[in-house]
């Protein structure tokens, strides 16, 4: 499946392992914070990419000692209405300076892609069924941004 990941669309190559999988797939996985949680061990142990899901109330903060072990965290938005993914971004970017991939997914649409990326999220899976070319041409919807945000951490008057 494609995805947006650094403003280009390329090829996913992480598997997404369900919270009760029993056996754990070869290559680069993500996997939720409860499998992380349990199988931390047999986790960090193994060979490929390791990334961790976080669903909204699953707070950056747990797994800040943690951090160095993922190459990616990915932030769900179960619907539009959940914004708290947004702050987790913001979080882990700013406050617990994470510099790996940080990927929106679940309801990800073209209207909120832009505002995402401000946040530190640099990938993006798009909802089934959307243009992910269209997607892709949201993180060009703007030209300049006034506040100062993950992305442009000075505000306009200070450029």
């Amino acid at each position: 499946m494609p995805i947006i990941k650094d403003r280009r669309i390329v090829e996913d190559g992480w598997t997404h392992v369900a919270p009760d999988a029993a056996a754990l797939p070869a290559g680069d996985i993500i996997v939720p914070l409860a499998v992380w949680k349990s199988r931390k061990e047999e986790l960090s142990a193994r060979n490929g990419g390791l990334g961790l899901r976080l669903e909204p109330g699953e707070h950056p903060g747990e797994i800040v000692d943690d951090l160095p072990r993922f190459s990616m965290i990915a932030l769900n938005f179960p619907n539009f209405r959940d914004g708290r993914a947004y702050s987790y971004a913001r979080l882990l970017r700013e406050r617990y300076g994470f510099k790996g991939e940080i990927r929106a997914v679940g309801d990800v649409g073209r209207d909120q892609i832009f505002f995402m990326a401000r946040c530190g999220i640099n990938a993006f899976e798009v909802k089934a069924g959307k243009s992910i070319e269209d997607a892709l041409a949201a993180l060009s919807d703007f030209s300049v941004t006034y506040q100062n945000a993950a992305d442009t951490p000075l505000p306009v008057f200070r450029r």
